[in-house]
């Protein structure tokens, strides 16, 4: 037998980890003196920590690892399985995180492009032809307003521009659909931010689905800021498919005729 001290020694765990496994349920001492209060543990008890902490190296929590201890072999099996796929989810997340991080260091940008679904919008709007991008500012109302433009990148001609006027303009929807978001702050320049969303969506083979939103905010302080959002869809491959190559036979005697 050993107390609780030698024990945490052998295991490579402190005393006072014993005391909590105690604590939870998970592993009682062989024997508690009633004089002196000492925690006597033998065998059994070094055997159950072992597999504790090896479940624990596996990844399970001690609630589930208190439920798994005294259960069936494929109890534990189907246990296992869950925290495996868990982990390979965590991993593709963390690696999809680490996509969008070094994209913004190989291209550094003033905003920082998110995906979300976002539902129908009813507007009342008056549109109009513009020539040039430089001209948007002087067409959009004082915030909170609403300005919609229908490009696919830079423009090279003139392009159309819906503006929110109130209850008396034309009735413009826009559908539920997908779109890459970015929040332009108040000293960044709206146009430019616009251009980096563009090639932000062709660097990550994402198509124009429909046109963009610029929602011009105010706080009670009076500070601006400018939602941009930009419906997409995944690009479609039209590049020609390759004909499958045929292997060449060795020649037979008629072919040599």
């Amino acid at each position: 037998m050993w107390r609780i001290g030698q024990l945490a020694r052998m295991a490579g765990v402190s005393e006072r980890t014993l005391r909590h496994y105690d604590k939870v349920g998970l592993l009682a001492p062989a024997a508690v003196d009633r004089t002196t209060g000492y925690r006597w543990y033998g065998v059994a008890e070094l055997s159950r920590l072992e597999r504790i902490r090896g479940l624990q190296r596996l990844g399970l929590p001690l609630r589930r690892i208190a439920d798994l201890l005294d259960a069936p072999e494929t109890q534990l099996r189907q246990a296992l399985t869950e925290v495996v796929t868990g982990i390979r989810h965590d991993i593709a997340a963390m690696a999809t995180t680490a996509a969008h991080a070094e994209d913004h260091l190989a291209t550094p940008m003033s905003i920082l492009p998110q995906q979300a679904a976002v539902g129908p919008r009813r507007l009342r709007v008056r549109r109009m032809r513009l020539d040039h991008p430089s001209e948007l500012a002087a067409v959009c109302p004082a915030p909170p307003a609403t300005l919609v433009t229908w490009l696919d990148g830079q423009p090279t001609g003139a392009f159309t521009v819906a503006v929110t006027i109130g209850r008396d303009g034309e009735r413009l929807v826009l559908p539920a659909r997908t779109v890459v978001r970015a929040v332009v702050p108040p000293s960044g320049d709206v146009v430019s931010a616009g251009q980096e969303l563009f090639g932000w969506l062709r660097r990550h083979r994402l198509g124009v689905a429909g046109p963009t939103v610029e929602e011009h905010l105010v706080d009670a302080d009076g500070v601006r800021a400018v939602v941009l959002e930009i419906a997409t869809s995944p690009l479609i491959d039209t590049s020609p498919l390759r004909q499958p190559s045929v292997p060449r036979t060795a020649p037979t005697p008629l072919d040599r005729r």
